[in-house]
């Protein structure tokens, strides 16, 4: 069966889509559980060690506490509370509890992801979620395993909460009482608070709770949309201070009548990075603070409790103990010891055993060598020393040296609790080897058949042979599959461990498994015709005397180089170094070649530029076409096109020779925009001092002026109707931003009349619809007014600068000159580049997905998902929708690729009329991103166990497969064009 390259190409990335959708399922495992508790069911209490006479505490000790208060701040990084800064400034209270109250401080440390969800599983508890939750958090699923809530609820304590749904989704039918807000509209940040805060005066005068969980997002909020040195933290923060003060007084009243003292808990799932997210594994974005207070606290006068550094799965242990309550199998945290060291000795040394006896027996279930480890080998040596204890204690002996083996059990206890913590925290997942072997193996497959196929799907016709049928009925196919079924079976049958795969039903199994097999025939049946033609690396298969040029062996290195980059963690973190520096060298080489072509032709005997002569034999023959009048027949007699670099004029020659340093010039501005990565991302940057409330003057004006540009560059080809449309969503862009509160309006001097912005948004979107929808319009026009190429032209256009104005409302102001200096780029490069130097298909691909790699880096992103702009996902919806936000999200995100991806679409099917130009193009598009996300998969799975696996190569594979999902939906685009362009 003939396909074209288009749609082989496009076919090829939806099964890879397939592969590395199955690969993370199986790279991202699930965390260590304890099999010996349900979620409704808990083990017997250890009994107390002793040694000879028996103990008689056989069951668990009584609550600490009658009330606990959760106070969950989202985002309360620790500087936020007891930092010189923030907290002693705007939040006095807190401050002075901390310093000279009844109250305990500790940095608590997040473990990654840092995001809402797998934080308040870790609190809850006390174990280490899975990196893949950070996905998860999107949609909450219930949660089974064991956790505070949940023992609470079975031992009858009424629990209230107010605040982020997330937990009405981790706990549903656990709460007596609750009213649950959307944690991800980040562009409220008064009303999700005054949610919470309404109903506080009326529960505090109850007594009909015992637990009650306040979950605030406002601060988080404030973070994601203006960041950290944002004027409204500090507001924020003084609220949250009135309110913790509500609280705690009023535990205080109650108190002086129940004489039992209750205990008040200031936390933070996670903290915020400088640029306002979160997500990665900055310091700001672990460390959280976390306060105990209660009466049973007191200080003496002169006791100075500094912040201590403590893990954030702690809290569910030490909240377990205060509540009466069995700690959570699966946790890996330690008891808090502060909040009993004012108990008795034996209390004390209970809480202690009980939590090493978890820990241990955690320990057993996943280390099988559980002896060898020096944490179970310090617990055992503790519970004979607390036997010894004990016998003494039952004695009545009152000695010093009770006291001395006393203290010198509860040091060990310490110790061993520290080390078995630590040793569980290690073991933090299992790897489902199997899925992951699949996903690689398809993958894989799909590289290797496109590399295969380069011969035909770069041919002058753009079409290959693809045997689908054949594979189907050949011998190796059945015995392929025969084998693969085999293993199937014997994998899923004596696997211990669970298996995503050996989960899904037989036929979907079964179909992966054809798949894979008729995969392998068809690279079986290329590879034996490349064998044959013996013409794979030739540049031009119908030339065997076409040659290579500089510019595309710099193209071939610089893509193998930065494929081989990615086996190193600070290549990852700082990649966007890379891709600053290929696309430098990319116009230097551009330059080289302009300068040779004039300057040559010009001293020498009149002679055609060197790489036209080569384009007429090159992978795209057919490109330019219509505008050479040359004898295909002799190519190496090339005669004067009327578009040479000879033929141009004055001023057009200059232009052309001054576009690679005017490019190298806008790339150097924008690398001065946005610092990102992480070694140099705290480096004051262009965008910090744009943002800064000191200059939004400035700020404004560089907005307005970028939107006057973006229409200047965006309208020369747009309809009448189109550029009406586009010059008043460019102004409601504007005044979008100005109604949050970014930029002013002239007669605007201060920022009252702050507001969401819904109208203005929705006002904009209306016109982005309409101009795809116009775009869309000529382009099925086309199909049918076959003669008409102007149609499909404008058509794509406006589909383009549609996108560009959606683009515009999405960034942030400051990152308003990165799109215009965007459009600028293409515009050099398709008047002075491109053009004139007639370069073919495959050439202008790999640099459009150049470029639009090192624009992504200019947005600001990184591999940290803290540079996701999740306040993108939320402009013009006044409530939380799940689609329209994760578009939006994803749009905003991957802008530079998508706005360059179809710029090349409307490039090459304006300028040439060939019906082979967008079928190269798809399939280098394709064959470009699979040379990454292949060698990044084999890569990340053999570095699995490298320290720096979850915070590095991880968020990078999750970049990685978003990425080639973008990219099968562009090459689906590019075949749907190629498919109209054929009709045409």
């Amino acid at each position: 069966m003939r396909l074209g390259s288009g749609t082989f190409a496009a076919c090829c990335v939806v099964i890879q889509v397939l592969g590395v959708a199955l690969f993370l399922r199986g790279f991202f495992p699930a965390p260590i559980r304890s099999s010996s508790r349900t979620e409704h069911q808990a083990e017997p209490p250890a009994p107390e060690p002793s040694a000879g006479d028996r103990s008689n505490w056989t069951k668990l000790p009584p609550p600490l506490f009658r009330k606990v208060v959760i106070m969950l701040i989202d985002g309360l990084r620790d500087d936020f509370v007891f930092g010189c800064v923030w907290g002693v400034k705007f939040m006095p209270y807190t401050t002075y509890l901390v310093e000279k109250g009844a109250s305990h401080s500790f940095v608590a440390e997040a473990k990654l992801p840092t995001v809402t969800m797998p934080r308040i599983k870790a609190m809850m508890t006390g174990s280490l979620p899975g990196f893949i939750d950070v996905v998860r958090n999107l949609n909450s699923p219930a949660l089974v395993e064991d956790n505070v809530i949940t023992q609470a609820k079975a031992a009858g304590k009424r629990i209230i909460f107010y605040g982020d749904e997330t937990w009405v989704k981790l706990f549903p039918k656990h709460f007596v009482e609750y009213d649950g807000t959307t944690s991800f509209f980040v562009s409220d940040y008064t009303e999700v608070d005054n949610n919470v805060t309404r109903h506080l005066d009326k529960v505090l005068k109850r007594g009909d709770w015992d637990v009650l969980i306040l979950h605030y997002l406002g601060l988080d909020h404030i973070g994601h949309v203006s960041g950290p040195s944002s004027p409204l933290i500090g507001h924020k923060l003084r609220e949250m201070d009135s309110v913790l003060m509500k609280i705690h007084t009023s535990l205080l009243s109650e108190e002086r009548d129940t004489l039992v003292p209750n205990l008040l808990v200031l936390c933070g799932d996670h903290g915020m990075s400088e640029a306002g997210g979160h997500g990665a594994s900055s310091m700001e974005e672990l460390n959280t603070a976390l306060i105990l207070i209660s009466s049973a606290f007191e200080r003496k006068p002169g006791d100075i409790r500094r912040p201590k550094h403590v893990q954030q799965t702690d809290l569910a242990a030490t909240l377990a103990i205060g509540l009466g309550l069995p700690i959570p199998g699966n946790s890996v945290g330690s008891l808090l010891f502060p909040t009993v060291e004012g108990r008795p000795v034996r209390e004390q040394l209970r809480f202690l055993h009980l939590n090493a006896v978890q820990l241990s027996k955690l320990l057993q279930e996943n280390v099988p060598s559980y002896t060898k480890e020096p944490g179970f080998e310090q617990f055992k040596m503790s519970e004979r020393l607390h036997g010894n204890w004990i016998r003494l204690y039952l004695e009545e002996n009152n000695s010093e040296v009770l006291f001395n083996l006393g203290a010198k059990v509860r040091r060990q206890y310490l110790e061993a609790l520290r080390t078995l913590s630590l040793s569980l925290s290690r073991q933090v997942a299992q790897y489902d080897i199997y899925s992951m072997l699949v996903g690689t193996v398809m993958v894989l497959e799909v590289l290797v058949l496109l590399l295969l196929s380069m011969p035909q799907a770069l041919s002058n016709k753009a079409e290959l042979e693809v045997p689908l049928w054949s594979p189907v009925f050949s011998l190796l196919f059945y015995l392929v599959f025969l084998v693969l079924s085999a293993l199937h079976v014997i994998v899923c049958t004596s696997a211990e461990s669970s298996c995503y795969f050996c989960g899904l039903s037989w036929l979907t199994a079964g179909g992966v498994m054809a798949l894979i097999s008729a995969l392998l025939c068809a690279v079986v049946s290329a590879l034996a015709k490349v064998f044959a033609d013996g013409r794979l690396l030739r540049k031009n298969p119908a030339h065997p005397k076409a040659r290579w040029s500089e510019l595309d062996v710099l193209i071939l290195l610089g893509t193998l180089g930065h494929v081989l980059s990615l086996g190193a963690s600070s290549f990852i973190e700082e990649e966007h170094q890379t891709w600053y520096f290929l696309v430098n060298t990319l116009c230097l080489a551009l330059c080289h070649e302009l300068y040779k072509n004039c300057f040559l032709s010009d001293d020498c005997e009149p002679q055609p530029c060197s790489h036209v002569e080569q384009g007429l034999v090159s992978s795209e023959p057919a490109l330019w076409d219509r505008n050479i009048h040359c004898n295909v027949s002799k190519p190496h007699r090339v005669s004067k096109s009327p578009t040479s670099l000879d033929t141009l004029r004055g001023y057009e020659k200059w232009m052309v020779l001054a576009s690679p340093w005017v490019i190298l010039t806008c790339c150097r501005l924008l690398r001065s925009l946005n610092q990102t990565g992480v070694q140099w991302a705290h480096r004051p940057d262009l965008g910090h001092w744009l943002t800064s409330s000191d200059h939004k003057a400035e700020l404004s004006v560089l907005a307005a002026l970028s939107l006057f540009v973006i229409f200047v560059l965006v309208q020369r080809r747009c309809s009448l109707t189109s550029k009406v449309a586009m010059a008043l969503g460019l102004l409601g862009v504007y005044c979008y931003r100005a109604a949050i509160g970014n930029v002013l309006f002239p007669w605007q001097r201060d920022s009252k009349d702050i507001s969401k912005g819904v109208i203005e948004a929705r006002f904009v979107h209306v016109f982005v619809l309409g101009i795809l929808f116009t775009g869309t319009k000529d382009l099925l026009k086309s199909q049918v007014i076959a003669a008409d190429f102007t149609i499909k032209t404008v058509g794509l256009w406006e589909i383009y600068s549609g996108l560009v104005l959606l683009a515009a409302l999405l960034f942030r102001p400051h990152n308003l000159p990165v799109l215009v200096l965007s459009l600028l780029i293409q515009t050099l490069m398709t008047k002075f580049i491109w053009k004139p130097l007639r370069h073919d298909a495959a050439e202008i691909t790999i640099m459009h997905y150049w470029f639009g790699q090192a624009f992504f880096y200019f947005q600001g992103n990184s591999n940290n998902i803290a540079t996701v702009d999740v306040s993108a996902g939320f402009v013009g919806l006044d409530t939380y929708m799940e689609v329209p936000a994760a578009f939006l999200t994803a749009f905003a995100t991957f802008a530079g690729p998508v706005l360059w991806a179809s710029h090349l679409v409307s490039f090459l099917s304006s300028e040439t009329r060939s019906g082979s130009a967008l079928s190269h193009a798809c399939f280098c598009y394709a064959l470009t991103c699979s040379f990454p996300v292949s060698a990044y998969i084999i890569l990340v799975t053999s570095l699995r166990h490298h320290l720096f696996i979850w915070s590095v190569f991880s968020p990078k594979l999750l970049y990685e497969g978003m990425h080639v999902l973008i990219t099968a939906a562009i090459c689906v685009f590019f075949t749907a064009m190629d498919q109209t362009n054929t009709k045409s």
